[in-house]
């Protein structure tokens, strides 16, 4: 289901799609490429990279890109390639004074770990050239696993992560989720972005997730409620969530 609104400066995109279409998983490279060489882009920070930065070392190169990733977590960053520039940063604890600026600021499956959502796109609207582009793909409330991921004490929330999500700990740490400012395409969540300065492009939510996939019933269960919400959106039960910002020229 498909939207477009129109307000005094751009259309806004609206959407709701199938988790399977989340692009911030596998997709996200091809996404974050395309988006590079249609506006083109010559500085990005990638936020949360971590270990693992969406585009890899050949792809830094060919795109000729200042390429920075972040992470609250050096131990992490040193895992990376020496081609990305480095930056133990926490955009959530404060407002930043770091004076580069960059292109297009992103992030993949961060959002949900950052403790204080306001400050974050605070300090990304602070970092961003005017006209410049922010993208965060992440997971939000209220899917039911993120409900627990957020309630339960962490050692039994990793528990339920190894059960339903395994994945290769070096790579691919669990981190603590918060959920701040983690919703799907609410008007809260509109009028708080546009009150930091923001325009919002794009703001896609995505129904459905594949954590039942070793439990039949419910995953019969899940699937028939994702086809009811794609059908009767209801923008606070979205799984994931896809936003495009600007930081339009003064």
């Amino acid at each position: 289901m498909n939207y477009l609104i129109q307000t005094a400066q751009i259309k806004l995109k609206i959407d709701y799609l199938s988790y399977v279409e989340f692009p911030g998983w596998g997709e996200m490279p091809f996404l974050i490429k395309d988006i590079i060489i249609k506006r083109g882009i010559k500085k990005v920070l990638e936020i949360g990279a971590g270990a693992n930065p969406t585009l890899d070392s050949s792809q830094v190169r060919e795109l000729d890109l200042s390429y920075t990733i972040s992470d609250v977590d050096e131990d992490e960053l040193i895992k990376a390639d020496d081609i990305y520039k480095k930056l133990v940063l926490d955009l959530s604890s404060s407002i930043i004074s770091h004076k580069d600026k960059y292109d297009l600021i992103f992030s993949r499956m961060t959002g949900e770990h950052i403790k204080d959502g306001m400050t974050f796109h605070k300090n990304v609207f602070r970092l961003l050239t005017e006209n410049g582009i922010a993208l965060h793909c992440y997971s939000t409330l209220y899917a039911f696993p993120f409900i627990l991921n957020y309630l339960l004490p962490e050692k039994i929330a990793d528990l339920f992560l190894k059960s339903f999500a395994p994945r290769d700990k070096y790579k691919h740490g669990k981190f603590k989720a918060y959920y701040s400012w983690c919703r799907g395409p609410t008007n809260k969540m509109f009028k708080r972005f546009e009150e930091l300065g923001y325009k919002v492009e794009e703001y896609f939510g995505f129904f459905g997730h594949n954590y039942y996939h070793k439990i039949p019933v419910v995953r019969y269960i899940e699937s028939f409620k994702t086809t009811l919400l794609l059908k009767f959106p209801i923008p606070l039960l979205t799984s994931y969530a896809k936003i495009v910002l600007r930081r339009l020229e003064k």
